[in-house]
């Protein structure tokens, strides 16, 4: 990366993240908002991206002033765009307030205590990011149609293997399906 200052607005890409577009600009970082990483903050000193676009500097009067409720529109349209936006899941009533105990056979050994809504909002999470592993893949241009399809069988039994889980969920909409077969 250049050592020069970069502005908000500022397209770059990164190997771990893809394409993102700086969001803020700090004294000693740059956060940038990344379409599928969600906003990662990069030290200047160790910033390791390249800058695919680079907004005007900032002292010229020609650089285009960024109208807030437009940027949230555009960013919420992208982010839904490719299913980056969380959506809420409710956690079934039963669950809430609970604890799960994972008691090790070895009684010299002590138990762990994990809230259940830490444990559910991490199963939550996994499914999100499989969605997105999912559309990632059909999208891919640089895989054959039966790799996607051997692809996507490895995620169709990975939901199955999480239909355990459905316990948790308060809506049956939000439960993990497995192949119907």
């Amino acid at each position: 990366m250049e050592e020069k200052e970069l502005c908000v607005g500022t397209r770059i890409r990164h190997d771990k993240y893809g394409e993102g577009i700086i969001s803020e600009n700090n004294d000693l970082t740059y956060k940038v908002i990344f379409v599928r990483g969600g906003e990662v903050e990069f030290s200047k000193m160790n910033a390791s991206f390249e800058v695919v676009k680079p907004n005007l500097n900032e002292d010229e009067d020609l650089r285009p002033r960024l109208d807030v409720k437009d940027f949230e529109r555009a960013l919420t349209f992208i982010l839904g765009k490719y299913n980056a936006i969380e959506n809420r899941v409710a956690l079934g009533k039963k669950w809430e307030g609970g604890t799960m105990i994972l008691q090790p056979a070895n009684p010299e050994l002590k138990p762990k205590e994990i809230p259940v809504e830490t444990f559910f909002h991490k199963i939550v999470m996994m499914r999100d990011r499989l969605r997105v592993l999912e559309q990632n893949i059909n999208s891919s241009d640089s895989l054959s149609d039966e790799e996607k399809v051997n692809l996507q069988q490895y995620i169709t039994r990975i939901y199955g293997s999480m239909t355990s889980f459905n316990i948790l969920f308060d809506d049956k909409s939000d439960y993990f399906v497995g192949s119907k077969q």
